[in-house]
């Protein structure tokens, strides 16, 4: 509000000249009111318009189901459940000693038995574990002076225990298993050992175990990346990682029985780029990110899980002209995408063209919602990788592969919070593609540790 006028002392035209400089500013006040109302009438209904948007979950999301919150349900009380045979634990196979007891009296009149002839009238086992304790064996390298030069003379050390770090393969193995596969840390591993092992190992010697395996687990590492390049189908996602103070990101590119781990500070192509080299695979599998397309010779398959999860938010944000049928569409490819083993190659055939067709009527609707103009205009991107997995039976609808591959990391990551390290984050990519390797060749984990610690290679599945 503007203060009252003083007019006192003023001539006619000296009041004139004030009262229109008042009205003036009143109106450019008014103007500038008028604006910030307008503004602050948008802001409303667009925040309005926002407490009508579903959330996002991770059914009609990229969300993880970890974030996700499951509704609660009312319990319902059961009846009594119809009983079933009783199971015991079976008798082991091997057992690693027997130990026959004979009955040296009959439990009911108390005759002695011992020299009469017996059966055996019930078996179990009994399993305990023997203390654990380290293996520690005294290396002396003997010497003297030689009776002919004079000159001193020592022992060669053995091979399978060469001077340097004190600790051998299984436990350095061991100490990897704990650290990768279980998310100890060093203080708690460190703990565990000596609890267990009655080992007394400190944290920095944990850290030179895993730094000495480095060149280890690079040559292997290497290894199976040679021969997932050597394929024609590549798979790949990434993942959020943290290191020291910044983010970086996982990848994984995998395919069959081989998978490589790569952690760098970028999610750029340029990461992909420095992975493939001058290799380019004929088939990628993938989610939707610009990043991972353009790199197949041939062609691409995007994630229709993705798509369809998409499509479900669109449905539930109001699109009632495109989402529905599109959701349909992809959920009928997947059904597809699992019979492929008995259909022949001609019914592939005409199934892709049946779907591309039921795919342009879907694109010629006009959808009102913009979630549904939105989604529309997605799909016209990318429909060129839609249905590649038809046809090309190694393919799969869904990049759910990465998925599970890059699981395990997302669970290390919520356990450890990252690495402090750049080497140790490398070390890691390189330890999750031997362990992952060696699980799809079927391949116990402190076995492919063993054999990679001993620079042998993964030997594949049977």
């Amino acid at each position: 509000m503007t203060p009252p006028l003083d007019l006192s002392g003023l001539n006619e035209a000296g009041k004139d000249a004030l009262i229109l400089a008042q009205a003036q500013t009143i109106a450019l006040l008014t103007e500038q009111y008028s604006a910030e109302i307008a503004a602050l009438h948008a802001r409303v209904t667009e925040l309005e318009a926002k407490l009508n948007v579903p959330p996002k979950t991770p059914n009609n999301s990229s969300q993880p189901p970890s974030q996700g919150q499951k509704a609660n349900e009312e319990s319902t009380a059961k009846g009594r459940r119809k009983s079933h045979k009783g199971a015991h634990r079976p008798l082991h196979p091997s057992p690693t000693s027997r130990r026959d007891v004979v009955a040296g009296q009959c439990e009911h009149c108390g005759t002695d038995v011992s020299g009469q002839s017996q059966l055996v009238c019930e078996a179990y086992d009994h399993i305990e574990i023997p203390d654990i304790k380290p293996d520690v064996t005294r290396v002396s390298l003997m010497g003297g002076v030689c009776p002919c030069c004079a000159g001193q003379f020592k022992a060669a050390a053995p091979a399978d225990m060469p001077r340097g770090s004190p600790f051998g393969p299984n436990l350095r193995a061991l100490a990897i298993y704990l650290r990768f596969t279980q998310a100890i840390s060093f203080q708690r591993l460190a703990r565990l050992l000596s609890d267990m092992l009655g080992l007394a190992i400190s944290e920095g010697a944990l850290v030179n175990i895993l730094d000495a395996a480095k060149a280890a687990f690079g040559a292997a590492q290497s290894t199976i990346r040679n021969r997932l390049l050597a394929g024609t189908i590549l798979e790949s996602d990434e993942t959020g990682l943290r290191v020291g103070k910044k983010n970086w990101w996982l990848w994984v590119f995998h395919h069959g029985d081989s998978a490589v781990f790569v952690a760098e500070p970028s999610r750029a192509k340029t990461v992909v780029g420095d992975f493939l080299g001058e290799v380019r695979p004929d088939y990628w599998l993938s989610d939707r990110y610009g990043g991972q397309l353009g790199w197949a010779a041939k062609d691409n398959q995007v994630c229709l899980a993705h798509l369809i999860r998409d499509a479900q938010y669109a449905i539930e944000n109001g699109d009632g002209i495109f989402a529905p049928g599109l959701r349909h569409l992809f959920g009928r490819a997947c059904r597809i995408g699992q019979r492929r083993d008995r259909l022949t190659d001609a019914t592939l055939k005409s199934y892709e063209r049946r779907l591309d067709q039921r795919l342009d009527e879907l694109l010629d609707l006009k959808p009102t919602h913009k979630t549904g103009i939105k989604l529309q205009k997605s799909i016209k991107t990318c429909r060129r990788f839609l249905w590649t997995f038809v046809t090309h039976r190694g393919l799969e609808p869904t990049n759910n592969g990465s998925e599970r591959a890059l699981r395990p990391c997302a669970i290390f990551r919520k356990v450890t919070n990252g690495f402090r390290t750049p080497w140790g984050a490398r070390l890691y990519a390189d330890v999750r593609s031997v362990l992952e390797t060696a699980r799809r060749r079927q391949i116990g984990v402190l076995d492919a540790i063993r054999l990679t610690l001993a620079y042998q290679i993964l030997p594949l599945a049977p």
